[in-house]
């Protein structure tokens, strides 16, 4: 990747430009990052990990007519993905009472919230990305009154899809991140998902043990969050022991 031109580095993604118009090349860092990067380490593998899961959902998404930016992955760290201009909010889907709902309206871990909330945060590192009203996003025109139902529509399927497709493999979908683009096709634009789906942006436990399984073993020192992204990709079915090894990190399968 050398050779394309860098387009966009994140904490945990770099985007370079495609090898056609309309197309960018997704690399998965292995950097694993919270608190606006305040906390930070490299974990070997953790790239390759999130690169496979993140393109099983996407393609899954894709075949029940969830609109999202993936095309296929290409190797072990990188995606082809369509060019969207991504909207500059983070979307919240909450299942269950965890990390800041629980401190903001004193709430138990793992309490079941009354219903699935979508809340809405300004994408903005050196604001600590703050939470948004819808007020807030039409009146500085991050989004229109419609883009924001088609953002909840597709917030709420999201939701509908994932929790069905982990808790068939015995995990709870606590809550998750989505950010959203819009891409145009024949002068055409619909809003599709975008960025990544992954233990990085999902809060996934055990459904039994409860035991977490995402980026909060990082978060809050718990140890063991390589093994709870093998964990989550054992499950889905993305990890073949028997494989031949490819290089560092974990071994994966290659589906169609």
């Amino acid at each position: 990747m050398s050779r394309r031109r860098r387009i966009y580095e994140g904490k945990a993604k770099i985007l370079y430009e495609g090898p056609e118009a309309g197309t960018l090349v997704q690399f998965f860092k292995d950097d694993a990052t919270a608190f606006n990067k305040k906390k930070h380490e490299i974990l070997d593998g953790k790239g390759v990990l999130n690169n496979r899961i993140s393109e099983y959902i996407f393609t899954h998404l894709n075949r029940i007519g969830i609109p999202t930016h993936f095309i296929k992955r290409m190797n072990m760290r990188e995606q082809l993905i369509k060019q969207v201009d991504i909207i500059p909010l983070e979307v919240v889907v909450r299942n269950i009472a965890a990390g800041s709902i629980a401190k903001r309206l004193g709430l138990e871990d793992g309490e079941v919230l009354p219903r699935s909330i979508i809340e809405f945060y300004y994408k903005a590192d050196e604001l600590d990305d703050p939470m948004v009203s819808e007020e807030h996003i039409t009146a500085f025109g991050w989004a229109t009154p419609a883009e924001i139902d088609d953002i909840m529509t597709l917030a709420i399927r999201v939701n509908d899809f994932l929790s069905g497709l982990f808790l068939g493999v015995g995990i709870q979908l606590v809550d998750f991140k989505i950010e959203l683009g819009r891409h145009w096709e024949n002068d055409v634009m619909r809003i599709i998902v975008a960025d990544e789906i992954s233990p990085d942006s999902c809060r996934l436990w055990d459904a039994k043990t409860k035991k977490k399984l995402d980026k909060d073993r990082f978060r809050q020192d718990l140890d063991g969050m390589l093994d709870a992204y093998r964990e989550v990709a054992d499950r889905l079915g993305l990890l073949h022991e028997n494989e031949p090894p490819r290089g560092k990190g974990p071994v994966l399968v290659k589906t169609d």
